[in-house]
């Protein structure tokens, strides 16, 4: 974003919202609905002008919100600590983890190793699958950073300039669809979480969210897939980097995940799921609660090594550029002494910014929901009442997608969601309907190396023009939206 005028806008904000608020009491909204649109249209300004930092604009509802008369500074506390909020810690914490350790470098070699050969079709596809796989678990733009040095290694080998632009693109494009798939995966899923409990009174579990956004994304991977290495043709044989035996971190770091991942899915469902076999009400127990109890774990567990060896899971200097183990074999204290899966020297480089920015686009949504704007938006926007419901998903997921090309998606979610629950109601629709495909659309911007983390981290390795990345990203931006319509209101019905 252009420094001038995030600078100016940091004036311009203000101005702005108290124009909007204003405008809103002449036209008949209440004071505390005027208020709150205020409050988020200076919030909106800030983000997507980035004129302060995402996590200082998400303090603003907690400061203003109350001192307007919106919501109590009690309720608003709450949206900061809210469930979701510490889901998300805990998907950080193991992420933090499985980074430590390397585990995650040697899933994507091995599935790289096992779906490439000497087909450059087959190469991207193993990097695709690969990237989507570990963006189900941990963040986007941790994958697309640790995928981008192994693919680069392999371009240099092959000597072939076409294979570039699809794998640099097909690494990009699977980290934000892979993040599709699970309530962790990205955080516009996140906010979506949160936002819908603020409206419906009711989790959404994780098993849920994954039975419609893990379809999305199978069905999203291999048509990108085509429509990328359409142009590849066959190379030579390319050697993957060495990954070496196993070591016990990565084995019980593995292990920790795959059990939370299945206590994540199964703790609602069929028959209740092993919640329901507790002695106690099994709505005391949450996806929270799971994710937090596993990072404990990492905290506990003994690495089997000793602190000060590395691991030699990869080469000196391999794979990622960097010495292997450089993060798993950092000390623990004094050398000699057994180190945990995770300490809280590594735990403490999370982004907690992200947290408060969160709890922020939460407490705007309390707002929404508790003086009346998202009734009152809700009913401008019942001019389309009467229109087929795939048009109207349609419209939101074309809406979103285009939207979050120009703008944050974790802001498109967090200003948008209220609206789109409060116009299903009005439309005699469950919240859902249009409050998922606007959230899986969050994570469809293909198109600029502005729009998503992965595809400036791609973008900024160099070999791919701006037109290049806008004319392929176009055709899936639209592939994209009616993908989601169609398969939410068949999952959805």
């Amino acid at each position: 974003m252009n420094a001038a005028i995030s600078r100016w806008m940091l004036l311009g904000g203000p101005t702005l919202a108290v124009v909007i608020s204003l405008a809103c009491y002449v036209g008949g909204l209440p004071p505390q609905a005027s208020a709150c649109a205020g409050v988020a249209v200076l919030c909106a300004t800030w983000w997507i002008f980035e004129s302060l930092s995402l996590a200082v604009v998400g303090l603003v509802p907690f400061v203003l919100l109350p001192l307007l008369g919106v919501v109590g500074h009690k309720e608003i506390a709450s949206s900061y600590g809210h469930t979701v909020i510490l889901l998300l810690l805990g998907g950080f914490l193991l992420s933090a983890a499985m980074e430590r350790s390397g585990a995650h470098r040697r899933i994507a070699i091995a599935m790289v190793r096992l779906v490439g050969g000497t087909s450059g079709k087959r190469l991207v596809l193993g990097f695709m699958l690969a990237t989507a796989v570990l963006s189900m678990w941990i963040s986007n733009s941790a994958t697309a950073l640790m995928m981008l040095p192994i693919a680069m290694a392999v371009l240099q080998q092959s000597g072939d300039s076409r294979l570039r632009t699809p794998l640099l693109l097909g690494i990009a494009y699977s980290a934000s669809v892979g993040g599709m798939a699970t309530p962790i995966g990205t955080p516009p899923n996140v906010v979506f979480m949160g936002q819908f409990f603020e409206r419906t009174g009711h989790e959404m579990p994780f098993a849920t969210w994954m039975s419609i956004g893990l379809p999305i994304t199978l069905v999203m991977l291999p048509i990108i897939w085509w429509w990328l290495t359409r142009g590849v043709a066959s190379m030579q044989p390319i050697e993957m980097p060495s990954i070496g035996p196993m070591q016990s971190n990565e084995r019980r770091v593995l292990m920790i995940f795959f059990i939370t991942a299945l206590l994540w899915i199964f703790r609602a469902g069929p028959g209740g799921g092993w919640s329901a076999l507790l002695p106690v009400d099994s709505a005391m127990v949450g996806d929270s609660t799971v994710a937090l109890g596993a990072s404990l774990m990492m905290f506990l567990c003994p690495s089997g090594r000793r602190s000060g060896e590395h691991a030699e899971s990869l080469p000196a200097g391999g794979a990622t550029g960097r010495p292997s183990g450089s993060v798993a074999g950092q000390s623990n204290g004094v050398d000699g002494k057994c180190e945990r899966l995770l300490d809280w020297e590594t735990a403490a480089k999370i982004p907690w910014g992200i947290l408060v920015m969160f709890g922020g686009g939460m407490a705007l949504a309390r707002g929404f929901q508790d003086s009346g704007l998202s009734t009152a938006i809700g009913h401008q926007l019942t001019f389309m009442e009467g229109a087929p419901t795939w048009l109207i998903v349609l419209a939101v997921c074309c809406l979103v997608t285009f939207m979050t090309e120009i703008t944050s998606s974790t802001a498109t979610a967090m200003l948008l969601l209220p609206i789109l629950g409060e116009l299903a109601v009005q439309l005699g629709l469950p919240p859902a309907m249009l409050m998922v495909p606007g959230t899986i659309s969050c994570s469809c911007a293909f198109m600029l190396p502005v729009a998503t983390p992965p595809n400036a981290i791609v973008f900024g390795a160099g070999g791919i023009s701006t037109e290049e990345m806008a004319r392929t990203g176009l055709v899936l931006n639209l592939i994209a939206a009616a993908v989601i319509t169609g398969l939410s209101l068949m999952l959805m019905s």
